[in-house]
């Protein structure tokens, strides 16, 4: 009987490329929601880019703390928006009662 010898080098370097490919998807993914979800805030929320950029950053930082970050993601990226949509919605009518005050 004629066994199969399998090179384990050869099956970790195959392993290997199919473990970054895999990861390469996963950030192509991420980044693609993360441009989609910037694009749309930017378009609808008056709101500084950088802090739509930072909630989004932060979004993909708790994302890749799951198993499935790729579909963790738009989840928690739609909540930091609505968080920073709210704070900015917050301090302009904070700022416009300081101006009423004032005068």
């Amino acid at each position: 009987m004629k066994t199969q010898s399998t090179n384990p080098i050869n099956g970790r370097v195959t392993a290997g490329r199919a473990f970054t490919a895999a990861c390469s998807k996963v950030l192509a993914q991420i980044r693609d929601t993360k441009a989609a979800i910037l694009a749309e805030s930017r378009d609808t929320l008056k709101v500084q880019e950088q802090l739509l950029r930072l909630a989004l950053n932060e979004a993909e930082a708790l994302a890749w703390q799951t198993v499935y970050p790729q579909l963790m993601f738009p989840a928690l990226a739609a909540e930091k928006i609505r968080g920073v949509a709210a704070w900015h919605s917050h301090q302009s009518r904070v700022g416009g009662r300081a101006r009423l005050s004032a005068n």
